[in-house]
């Protein structure tokens, strides 16, 4: 990783900060995009000279354009980026199931278009997906149809970009930035749940979901994948 480029969309908390501290750690320059200028500016100081960032929003194609118009290079990408409702069918009315796939499918998708041309041949790319496309938690049909296409997208697009290499990571529940915008009851049932189901018997932290990204920057045999940090709540 020293030396090396990683652009992180959605890069200013959650997931994505703690693969910047990674990456940081490791000797790698990142570019962090997000839609709040405020968290990008007090994540790139908390990181220090090798960080930067540009405001970008995943959802409108000019805004990425302009993002990676701004970067020199992608050597490393990953895109947590989102933002959607989920809930069960009879519930949702149609523009709310189809939030998943405007912000998690297809911002992903334009993310990686905007960024090929920056791309090297021995690039990566994350995709960020969820356990919930093997295992659904709760009736939420379209957030698990989503997360299942992005599997498939990093399936496609490992085999389109090769050799640059492209694989995703799905986490199960995770103890962080999401959840912790949620109600507290809501927050304590599914914890709850999700701890019952899983074989480690808890909930994620953040932290365990940038080792595996930072596993697969750094995996270079691996390409097509899609890694699980759930606790094995998908094998029970």
């Amino acid at each position: 990783m020293n030396g090396r480029t990683v652009v992180i969309i959605g890069g200013g908390s959650g997931i994505g900060l703690e693969v910047a501290r990674r990456s940081v750690a490791a000797g790698a320059r990142v570019v962090l995009g997000g839609r709040t200028r405020a968290r990008l500016e007090a994540a790139a100081a908390e990181l220090g000279e090798a960080a930067s960032w540009h405001v970008v929003d995943t959802t409108d194609t000019d805004s990425l354009a302009a993002f990676f118009a701004a970067v020199d290079r992608v050597d490393h990408l990953f895109t947590p980026a989102a933002s959607y409702t989920v809930g069960p069918m009879r519930e949702l009315g149609d523009e709310e199931a189809r939030s998943p796939f405007e912000s998690k499918f297809w911002g992903q998708y334009h993310a990686v278009r905007f960024a090929l041309p920056k791309l090297g041949e021995d690039a990566s790319i994350v995709l960020m997906s969820g356990a919930a496309s093997v295992r659904p938690p709760a009736a939420a049909p379209a957030y698990v149809a989503c997360n299942a296409a992005i599997e498939g997208l990093g399936r496609g697009l490992a085999v389109e970009l090769a050799p640059v290499r492209v694989n995703v990571v799905s986490p199960g529940t995770i103890d962080g930035n999401l959840w912790s915008q949620r109600p507290a009851e809501v927050r304590r049932a599914s914890f709850a749940q999700y701890s019952r189901d899983t074989l480690l018997g808890r909930v994620g932290r953040e932290g365990e979901v940038a080792d595996a990204v930072m596993f697969l920057f750094t995996a270079t045999y691996m390409t097509g994948s899609a890694l699980y940090p759930d606790g094995g709540y998908a094998l029970r």
